[in-house]
């Protein structure tokens, strides 16, 4: 299992981290860099990614941004990948997600079987993107994914991995910079002195690590 496995409930256990800033791109354009990393530490958990895509600032939109994600994800060495996979957290599908209790606990016993499987088979967590999938679809789509997946080889597994890893983070550079409702207009303020070893909580994203 992960090592930074929770108790399964978002927030809360020993992989729960303080809530991820909102920012602009202007503010994030305009943070120090320890706290443009900071936040984009909660996007993807490769510090190598994350002082990449802060290096290039000033970005002139979302796209921008978007595009100079891609371009770090893709370079992503075997370290940095493997750093990432590690600081995937624990966000299991429940009743935020629309589904009833009785199929979540049923689904759940189901993936945390699959995914045992997974990680004992290539030596990390299991991740995939929904944020294309209907709330009502994603526990099959999670299911499914695991499963069909578990017969691919480690090399072309890690490839799919890092391809989910890149569609995450482009997921969660959208929700951090383009949220308003009912934004926290705390700053995103970090010690430019400060090494940012562990990322807050990711943005809200309708994916799962198991």
């Amino acid at each position: 299992m992960s090592p930074h496995r929770s108790s399964g409930l978002p927030g809360s256990g020993a992989g729960a981290h303080a809530a991820a800033p909102v920012v602009t791109p202007e503010r994030l354009n305009s943070a120090t860099p320890g706290a443009a990393e900071a936040a984009l530490l909660t996007c993807c958990g490769s510090l190598r990614w994350a002082r990449r895509v802060a290096a290039h600032r000033p970005y002139p939109d979302l796209d921008a941004l978007l595009a100079a994600s891609d371009e770090a994800a893709y370079d992503l060495s075997p370290a940095d990948l493997t750093e990432a996979l590690a600081r995937e957290p624990l966000d299991p599908p429940g009743p935020r997600w629309g589904a009833p209790r009785a199929t979540y606990t049923a689904a759940h016993t189901a993936l945390r079987a699959a995914q045992a499987a997974y990680e004992s088979r290539f030596g990390h967590t299991f991740v995939i993107c929904l944020d294309d999938v209907a709330p009502d679809e994603a526990l099959d789509h999670l299911l499914s994914g695991l499963r069909s997946r578990l017969g691919n080889d480690p090399e072309e597994e890690r490839a799919i991995a890092a391809d989910e890893l890149r569609r995450l983070a482009r997921g969660r550079l959208t929700r951090l910079t383009l949220r308003r409702t009912g934004a926290n207009t705390a700053d995103i303020a970090a010690d430019d002195a400060t090494e940012p070893t562990r990322p807050p909580s990711r943005p809200d994203s309708p994916y799962v690590p198991v």
